[in-house]
C-alpha cells in the first residue's frame, strides 16, 4: 500500500478580549478543508478565560465572535471540542447553538517522545 501526503494549508484567527490592559480571555477559529465540501469547517480551540473574569460574559463573548467569523468566512460548520470535566462549557457552547455531537480522542504526542 502507497500513501501519498499533498500538503493542506489551514489559516487561523486569535481572539481576546482584555480589560484595563490586562488580556482576561482568548480562542482562536482555525478554518480548515477537506475533500467532502467545496466550503472550509471551522476548529474553535484553546478558549480560555481568567478565573477572575469568569461568569462575566467573557466566554461567551468570544465563542459568539468566532461563530461570527466563521459565518463570515463561509464554514459549513464549527466544532468545538472540550474536556468531560467542563459542564459550564458544555452548556454554554449548548446555548450557543452547538449540539454534542459525539467524543474526541485525543493523543498527546510530546508526552509519547
Amino acid at each position: 500500500m502507497n500513501i501519498h501526503h499533498t500538503k493542506v494549508v489551514a489559516e487561523g484567527l486569535r481572539f481576546s478580549v482584555s480589560r484595563d490592559g490586562a488580556e482576561v480571555g482568548r480562542a482562536y477559529l482555525y478554518l480548515m478543508m477537506n475533500d467532502l465540501h467545496e466550503e472550509p469547517f471551522g476548529f474553535l480551540e484553546d478558549v480560555f478565560v481568567e478565573e477572575s473574569a469568569r461568569g462575566d460574559g467573557v466566554g461567551k463573548q468570544l465563542v459568539n465572535e468566532v461563530i461570527a467569523a466563521a459565518r463570515t468566512n463561509g464554514c459549513y460548520k464549527l466544532i468545538a471540542t472540550s474536556r468531560d470535566a467542563r459542564p459550564r462549557v458544555h452548556a454554554l457552547y449548548v446555548q450557543l447553538g452547538f449540539a454534542d455531537y459525539g467524543r474526541e480522542f485525543r493523543m498527546n504526542l510530546a508526552a509519547l517522545q
